[in-house]
């Protein structure tokens, strides 16, 4: 089955709020407090359904381990000083271990050595970060995972024409790979698709769809465009209803209603998704283990799949989707 209507209630109630704690009460004590582990989740963001799916991932986790966790995020992928402030919250309540989803993968370093002063665990997870703080990344591989949209959105059009992309942010480690992936794999097998400059949208839907009708109306004989997240994704369908153009092929990153809705009525050629909810129970599994002192490997990669009209039923697929 999906993940899972109930994500839409959910996303809801965190529009308006930027805390989410799973198992205990907000402020209910630091560190190990009632003899549970505490494990503090500092997230790119709520806006977006992909998120939602993450923290369900690892409030069951947590319950199945009789661990807690709070979950936090800004309110855009694009508020970065926020996400540093949500972050010093964090470690002032001195959890136990911190997941961490950096929306720059540089400005936190001086919270990350706080961390590791203050002894406490970071586990990064869906962007890594340019430190040698967290002791392991659960993550996406997104080059790879960029190369297969590309590889799709190259035969949708032909191998030739251009190619527009919306993608994310050019700071998280995440929007990077998905940028260069998906331009490396364009450069070394498609000699006959011209790509064009990367556009940046911050994942915000309405920046996105500008981005889109702009790119557009400079490119009359555009022929396909990959956009690189959720709500670039969104965007970039909304950019090219409102254009009133035709015969434009789309490729997504993510999930999401908006995106399986394009997909099944052909809209979009497809997407690539992600498993959130597995990133969120490996990511406090290895919170607790690092806890536990276990040696963790430097990359725990999780899955990723293609999804179109014709496999968006398979069992595998389902299993990875969330609405």
């Amino acid at each position: 089955m999906r993940i899972r209507k109930a994500l839409a209630a959910v996303a809801a109630v965190a529009a308006m709020t930027t805390v989410v704690t799973s198992c205990a009460e907000e402020g209910s004590g630091g560190g190990g407090g009632g003899g549970e582990p505490l494990i503090a989740i500092v997230s790119k963001g709520f806006q977006h359904q992909f998120w939602q799916a993450v923290k369900q991932g690892a409030e069951e986790e947590a319950e199945a381990r009789g661990a807690r966790i709070t979950f936090v995020g800004p309110a855009t992928e694009a508020d970065v000083e926020e996400q540093m402030n949500m972050l010093t919250n964090e470690l002032a309540k001195s959890p136990d271990a911190i997941g961490f989803a950096a929306l720059d993968s540089q400005a936190a370093e001086p919270l990350l050595q706080q961390a590791r002063s203050q002894e406490i665990p970071v586990i990064a997870f869906d962007s890594g970060v340019d430190s040698d703080v967290p002791l392991t990344t659960v993550a996406t591989d997104n080059r790879a995972a960029a190369a297969l949209a590309a590889e799709h959105l190259a035969e949708a059009v032909g191998g030739e024409g251009k190619v527009a992309l919306v993608v994310h942010d050019q700071t998280s480690l995440s929007g990077k790979d998905r940028r260069d992936g998906f331009m490396d794999w364009m450069a070394e097998n498609a000699p006959g698709i011209t790509v064009l400059e990367p556009q940046y949208g911050g994942g915000d839907q309405l920046e996105s769809a500008n981005i889109t009708k702009s790119i557009i109306q400079a490119n009359p004989d555009l022929a396909g465009i990959y956009a690189a997240n959720e709500g670039s994704a969104i965007g970039v369908i909304n950019g090219v209803r409102e254009s009133g153009r035709d015969g434009i092929a789309i490729a997504g990153f993510d999930s999401g209603q908006a995106q399986i809705d394009a997909i099944t009525s052909g809209e979009m050629v497809g997407a690539v998704t992600q498993d959130p909810v597995d990133m969120g129970r490996q990511l406090v599994d290895a919170a607790l283990k690092a806890i536990d002192g276990e040696q963790l490997p430097e990359r725990i990669d999780t899955a990723f799949y293609w999804y179109t009209s014709e496999n968006i039923d398979d069992p595998e697929i389902q299993a990875a989707l969330y609405e």
